[in-house]
């Protein structure tokens, strides 16, 4: 569910209103913004920003400018006056449902009439477009018949005569000659048609061809492999009627041999039980703490029973989004998408559900790393070590990350004593990992004064 933008400030004039969002570090990109005449929305993934404004407003010449992390509306209203409010007052969800939807439907009929603009826009420069290239046809036709007809006149008369018939025979040439070139374009266009379907029949008909060819192909193929098949059943059964009569004669000769040997008989088969301790972790019961390792266990069950869902803030969550994993979850695929704030705010929430999960506290430590929010960071390491007590093999891994996560923000504040410290019990957990003995190596490196600070 998204969560609501509240902080949010706007002014007006008698002719204007102007309201400023802030995006909470979004990317410009991910901000998708609505507006009809009385509805405003902008969703940027986690966040949502919505408003049913009080009087309607002039949404085709209002705009939004986004820059600096903020959003800027300038938004011109209907009718000149004051507003007591922005949004309307004593609004129910029914309401605000049908607002959105007439929104909806509003913007879907204004892009539907601005489609439909523009294709009669087209057309209608279609038309123009091809009535001017027709009347140039036609003037550039009758002004070569006419200069044709000139040069015949000027050809055959002279100075003193007047047209004679043939003139007409001219004109009736030149007529004949068009009609000609017609039924030659004509016929020729028939048989470029014809032989293209020819082309088509023929392509059709070797398609059809390879078909039945490949059809028999796997025919033969199945048919092919239906007598091998059988062959392979027949050797089966021959060679198992084979071994049988072997197995009969062989056991005739064995128990002959027996008979003359008098072996006695193979003693009788026996089993063993062997039963384990069941055992939650994977060490042994002689190598293992049981007494703290109860203690971490019972604590873990006590975590997952303390669910604080009384917070007035989860009324309008689904029941999904008042689990505490779900919530660290979705926490960490916000964090794998580097939206480090949207992050930090799903694992608040879960923690205020529940405070006594290390790994929330630890998840939280890494964003506050990113952001470079260095005390936090050290506080929710803190926090998550006095909730991974006391230290069994289950919470190993947590503790080193604790560790690793708290000296690295100590030396991000040049307390590199501190750091070194915290490096150090992270060794413990585990002597063997060699990137955190380099980190340990370069702190000591620093601290002696043998290698410059970066």
């Amino acid at each position: 569910m998204p969560l609501q933008v509240s902080d949010y400030t706007w002014q007006q004039t008698k002719t204007s209103v102007f309201i400023s969002v802030p995006l909470r570090g979004v990317s410009v990109r991910d901000a998708d913004v609505f507006c009809t005449e009385n509805y405003l929305k902008v969703n940027f993934p986690p966040f949502l920003f919505e408003v049913f404004l009080c009087a309607p407003i002039d949404d085709e010449n209002s705009k939004a400018k986004i820059g600096n992390d903020t959003i800027i509306f300038t938004l011109y209203k209907k009718e000149v006056a004051m507003w007591e409010t922005l949004s309307l007052s004593g609004v129910d969800k029914e309401m605000m449902q049908r607002i959105r939807e007439k929104s909806i439907l509003q913007a879907q009929e204004r892009a539907k009439e601005a489609t439909e603009a523009k294709a009669a826009a087209r057309r209608e420069d279609q038309k123009y477009a091809l009535n001017v290239m027709m009347q140039i046809a036609l003037f550039s036709f009758e002004f070569s018949f006419c200069f044709l007809l000139q040069g015949e006149c000027r050809h055959n008369f002279s100075p003193k005569t007047r047209f004679n018939d043939k003139n007409l025979e001219i004109e009736e040439e030149e007529r004949k000659k068009i009609e000609d070139m017609k039924e030659n374009e004509r016929m020729k266009a028939t048989k470029e048609l014809e032989a293209w379907k020819e082309c088509q029949r023929k392509a059709e008909e070797q398609k059809r061809i390879h078909r039945e060819e490949k059809f028999c192909e796997q025919e033969k193929q199945i048919e092919d492999e239906r007598k091998k098949l059988k062959h392979k059943s027949h050797t089966r059964i021959s060679a198992s009627r084979n071994l049988a009569t072997k197995g009969r004669n062989s056991e005739n000769i064995f128990l002959e041999k027996l008979k003359e040997n008098s072996i006695p008989a193979p003693r009788s088969v026996g089993s063993i039980k062997i039963n384990f301790t069941p055992r939650v972790f994977p060490t042994a019961l002689r190598e293992s703490q049981v007494a703290e390792e109860e203690e971490w266990l019972h604590k873990q069950a006590e975590a997952r029973r303390a669910l604080n869902t009384d917070i007035p803030e989860l009324s309008d969550l689904k029941e999904e989004e008042k689990n505490p994993e779900w919530l660290k979850d979705k926490g960490n695929k916000l964090f794998a998408t580097e939206n480090y704030l949207a992050a930090i705010n799903a694992y608040n929430l879960a923690i205020r559900l529940n405070n006594k999960i290390p790994l929330l506290y630890l998840n939280r430590a890494a964003c506050h790393l990113k952001l470079k929010n260095l005390h936090k960071a050290i506080e929710d390491s803190s926090k998550a070590l006095e909730l991974l007590t006391p230290p069994v093999a289950d919470n190993a891994n947590g503790r080193m990350k604790a560790h690793i996560r708290r000296g690295t923000a100590f030396c991000q504040l040049e307390l590199y004593v501190e750091g070194l410290q915290d490096y150090e019990a992270a060794l413990k957990i585990d002597p063997s990992n060699e990137i955190v003995q380099n980190d340990a190596e370069k702190i000591r490196n620093i601290i002696q004064g043998t290698e410059l600070k970066s």
